[in-house]
């Protein structure tokens, strides 16, 4: 097996293989990755991975090394190619390897590790069920745990919900649905909010709001407004919940009856106190207004508000694992 480093600023032709997943070369320059690996095997391409050193996010006391794109077709080419990336960013100065995770976690990042026996939900990562052993064997460990839930009655409700609604409507709170004609703009005032409430986040890496708004822009054909909910207050946003429809479902024939909350965002403000619990409630009742039945809590880290906000409708449906490897110094 010979393992190769992809020279990534020189367009170089990118090998093609029918055993990996398509990849988009072009990717690597778009999201600054330092480096490309590659595991070839009697001249075909067996296992890919991107390295970042340089724009990746903290962790007190280490220096962090980043490890996405990953894709291999086997468990031997899975860890040379590992052994070799671990090397290169011990070599770079790196003490910690965490992967995968394409650059940081506003891209995709970490494995499905307990599938459960739910299909996958629109937008969800997933990879062959060997990739976590592929990722253990080569040395790695946990570093974060995350889960997703299924809300099979929107109709259930939260005691604390009706209180809160009151007081925030008492502080001059009010949300309204995302306005489609102002889509960009209300981008623009969704990564502005993001920033500021997720800077504390684990692994947290700001982002370009031109990389945020082009993320989202390339969803906003499927975007159904009235699942998006806005709260803002004297005209400033100070919280969201970005909601969108399961399209999972209609390509596999049924009817899309489930919607996903992607993200919930509420500013940490005294006056915005339960915002987060008041509006995924919100987004229940409208959603089965709208004809939906179930919901999905896509993609909670373990440790986050989130989670306890999700814990008093849902039930886990399927749980992803971030890894960590402990690199030696370069001898």
């Amino acid at each position: 097996m010979k393992l190769t480093e992809y020279t990534i600023d020189t367009g170089a032709p990118y090998p093609e293989s029918a055993a990996l997943e398509a990849f988009q070369p072009e990717l690597l320059g778009q999201q600054r990755a330092d480096t490309h690996w590659q595991a070839l095997q009697g001249g075909n391409l067996v296992a890919r991975a991107s390295l970042w050193w340089r724009d990746v996010p903290r962790i007190e006391g280490e220096r962090l090394g980043v490890i996405g794109h990953f894709a291999a077709a086997a468990e031997d080419a899975a860890r040379a190619l590992l052994d070799a990336c671990a090397g290169r960013l011990s070599q770079a100065g790196c003490t910690l390897a965490v992967g995968p995770m394409d650059g940081n976690t506003w891209r995709r990042y970490r494995l499905v590790t307990e599938p459960g026996d739910e299909p996958p939900f629109f937008l969800e990562p997933v990879n062959p069920p060997d990739y976590p052993r592929y990722f253990e064997r080569a040395g790695f460990e946990p570093i974060a745990h995350y889960s997703s839930a299924r809300v099979a009655d929107l109709a259930a409700g939260d005691a604390r919900i009706p209180r809160a609604l009151q007081r925030l409507e008492a502080n001059g709170i009010h949300w309204r649905a995302l306005d489609m004609t102002r889509f960009e703009a209300e981008l623009r005032a969704i990564y502005r909010l993001s920033v500021s409430c997720f800077r504390h986040n684990f692994l947290y890496t700001p982002i370009d709001e031109s990389e945020f708004v082009a993320q989202y822009a390339a969803i906003e054909p499927v975007v159904r407004p009235e699942l998006t909910l806005l709260a803002e207050r004297d005209g400033e946003l100070q919280g969201y919940l970005f909601g969108i429809p399961d399209l999972e479902q209609e390509r596999r024939g049924e009817p899309v009856d489930t919607f996903i909350v992607k993200t919930v965002a509420a500013a940490a403000q005294r006056h915005s106190a339960g915002l987060g619990s008041v509006l995924v409630a919100e987004s229940h009742r409208i959603a089965r207004e709208h004809g939906f039945r179930s919901a999905i809590h896509a993609l909670m880290h373990d440790a986050n508000q989130s989670l306890n906000l999700s814990a008093h409708y849902a039930h886990r449906m399927r749980s992803y694992t971030l890894y960590q490897r402990r690199l030696a110094a370069p001898s």
